[in-house]
């Protein structure tokens, strides 16, 4: 593949992955105490993350919520949601990336170990993120954030599990997108 077709292929495939965090992020919107929403969007970040690189699954996670957040009337979540789900994407993508999975295009199962450890890092991103960020930028205080807490938790534990699901039965299906960006 020619370098230009690889950046057009990255190009596509971030605004394509990013138009699924929107649509994951908005679907369903559950308002929390801290004047925020619980969501899928855990599910989609995750997703991409298992099936795509680090730098997708960052920009997908990141630019797709904060986007989501503007368009659903929570626009003061889009930067915090922006920072939190950013990292989470990068985060869990580095975790269960491996030279292997990279190389090899067939769909090689994620270790238990890794989508463990992949969840907990999200949790502790998603939950942590919004618990710090929202008490201090968005006024609230600390005991007001910590109500989401909760919610944050479930939301990030059933995105990872429902999102590794979703990323194994993509691959089994058409196990060249293992090879993309």
């Amino acid at each position: 593949m020619k370098k230009n077709d690889n950046a057009t292929l990255q190009v596509a495939l971030t605004a394509g992955m990013t138009a699924v965090v929107v649509v994951f992020t908005i679907i369903v919107k559950i308002p929390t105490p801290t004047k925020g929403y619980l969501n899928l969007c855990d599910l989609a970040i995750s997703f991409i993350a298992f099936t795509f690189s680090p730098l997708t699954a960052m920009l997908t996670a990141g630019l797709g919520t904060c986007l989501a957040d503007i368009l659903s009337g929570y626009p003061q979540w889009a930067p915090i949601s922006l920072i939190v789900h950013g990292l989470e994407g990068l985060i869990t993508a580095l975790i269960v990336a491996s030279p292997v999975q990279k190389k090899n295009t067939s769909g090689e199962k994620i270790s238990a170990i890794r989508i463990i450890i992949a969840m907990i890092a999200c949790i502790v991103i998603v939950a942590g993120g919004y618990f710090v960020l929202g008490a201090i930028f968005m006024s609230i205080g600390f005991g007001a954030a910590a109500a989401g807490i909760p919610g944050n938790i479930v939301q990030a534990g059933i995105g990872v599990i429902g999102g590794y699901i979703l990323s194994r039965a993509v691959i089994k299906a058409y196990p060249p997108v293992r090879g993309l960006i």
